[in-house]
């Protein structure tokens, strides 16, 4: 991909200049965290992005070329729309970055931008540490290694067989910390119901009924919102936990097959290796808000 004179500085700030009205600062060497919304190609969500880029040439809003920095995947976004802008990076980095994206022709050259980009989104995440703005993209990056450790595939999700004809796949929200699981009917699934709330004993689980014929019912299960790194890696592990137990109870030969594997080569937890100080204040819950209610709604 040739990215024309995007380390050179402009005479004048144009980037958002075909935005008319809102900010002309140029978005090159910026940080963002990205959706599906802003993605102009295929929708987004795929197991090795981890929705937060690098802007290598950013002078068009509606046109950025960008760097996953999980994927070291090139993309096109749209971020004329609502933008979370995390951090910025010098231009020697961004320089580097478009001549390695220059020279990916070959999978040992592409690898090196991968490997390059994860370090990179490492570094980032360190540096801005834990916050409301950044909490997606720490939740999206811990929710990944589960994935990969329960259900590896182009997606980030996880599908469970609960018996002939009857599938589901569990998605996380990461704005809200819920795990959505999908159906394909339009009545309740009473089994599928039991079945979370013996795994998911600290969440709040509710049913979604469609509003038409053409959707179905959906379950969420949302767990508290994160404040910290280490709440987040407790929701985190809880969210493992069920998933763990729901393919357990489902998918016996399949689990024990996963099971096989993590107990030799352990889980994945890519947070656990960041360094980032926590306050020095902790709190203890003192009671649980599920106490003496109904899991289902």
């Amino acid at each position: 991909m040739q990215l024309h004179s995007m380390t050179q500085a402009e005479t004048r700030p144009d980037a958002m200049g075909d935005v008319p009205g809102i900010c002309e600062i140029p978005l090159t060497r910026a940080v963002v965290q990205y959706r599906n919304l802003h993605e102009t190609d295929a929708s987004g969500g795929r197991i090795e992005d981890i929705g937060l880029a690098l802007i290598v040439d950013g002078r068009f809003a509606s046109t950025s070329a960008a760097v996953d920095l999980g994927s070291g995947n090139v993309k096109v976004l749209d971020l004329s729309t609502e933008l979370v802008v995390l951090d910025w990076v010098y231009e020697p980095t961004v320089e580097y970055v478009a001549a390695l994206i220059t020279e990916s022709s070959s999978k040992q050259e592409y690898d090196a931008i991968r490997s390059y980009s994860r370090k990179l989104g490492l570094t980032v995440l360190e540096r801005i540490g834990f916050g409301p703005l950044s909490r997606p993209t720490f939740l999206r990056v811990g929710f990944r290694d589960i994935c990969r450790d329960l259900d590896l595939h182009e997606g980030t999700s996880i599908r469970f067989v609960m018996g002939r004809g009857r599938l589901t796949r569990a998605y996380l929200d990461y704005d809200t910390c819920s795990l959505l699981f999908k159906t394909a009917f339009q009545a309740a699934d009473r089994q599928l119901e039991h079945a979370l709330g013996v795994a998911f004993t600290e969440a709040d689980i509710h049913r979604e009924d469609p509003s038409s014929r053409t959707d179905a019912v959906s379950y969420h299960v949302r767990f508290p919102v994160p404040v910290g790194l280490g709440e987040a890696r407790l929701v985190l592990g809880q969210m493992r936990r069920g998933l763990v137990a729901l393919m357990a109870r489902f998918e016996a030969e399949r689990f024990s097959s996963i099971e096989a594997l993590m107990n030799t080569f352990g889980a994945r937890e890519t947070l656990a290796g960041l360094q980032i100080r926590e306050p020095s204040v902790s709190t203890v819950r003192i009671q649980s808000p599920m106490a003496g209610s109904d899991f289902i709604h």
